[in-house]
């Protein structure tokens, strides 16, 4: 809502802005950091539906215990660096292959990487884990327990592996 005196306010700031001839850069790269960093605690990417041929429908993330697919190519969407959004990491590493991600060394590992986890067991099943490396050793991806965004140690305390370390290196 905007009364007058902040739309006085609004016009002074708009009339300041640079012409189109001085359109200010936007730092794509910067602003996706910020984003994964800005995620952490939100519960948005804790349900995707499907429905079978038969008409019944379900939560493919299981009301966020396996959404970390979704929760990576929904932030790489935002920025046209994925085709589309997925539910497994198999297609999400498939996509970062066709999508011009690049391999790179898990000792080179910088801020904005895309981290997958080699699988580990839980509850009787193969798990394999996606998301970001922030920098300083931290990761952030979703918690299957937590069932939202977190931001954790890259190596989850010595329990998980880093399997495949991908960057982008066209942002800006």
């Amino acid at each position: 809502y905007f009364d007058e005196p902040n739309l006085v306010i609004l016009q002074r700031r708009m009339e300041a802005l640079p012409s189109s001839e001085e359109k200010p850069k936007r730092l794509y790269f910067k602003t996706y950091l910020q984003l994964i960093r800005n995620s952490v605690g939100t519960e948005m990417f804790r349900n995707f539906y499907i429905q079978a041929a038969d008409g019944a429908e379900m939560d493919a993330l299981s009301d966020g215990s396996n959404s970390c697919a979704f929760y990576v190519s929904s932030v790489l969407i935002l920025f046209k660096k994925h085709s589309g959004v997925h539910g497994t990491v198999k297609s999400t590493i498939d996509d970062l292959e066709r999508s011009g991600w690049q391999r790179v060394d898990t000792a080179t590992m910088q801020a904005g990487d895309v981290i997958v986890w080699d699988a580990v067991e839980l509850e009787g099943a193969w798990y394999e884990h996606v998301g970001f490396y922030i920098g300083d050793g931290r990761g952030v991806s979703t918690s299957w327990t937590e069932k939202k965004v977190v931001e954790h140690d890259v190596y989850f305390d010595g329990a998980r592996s880093i399997g495949q370390v991908f960057r982008h290196y066209e942002w800006d």
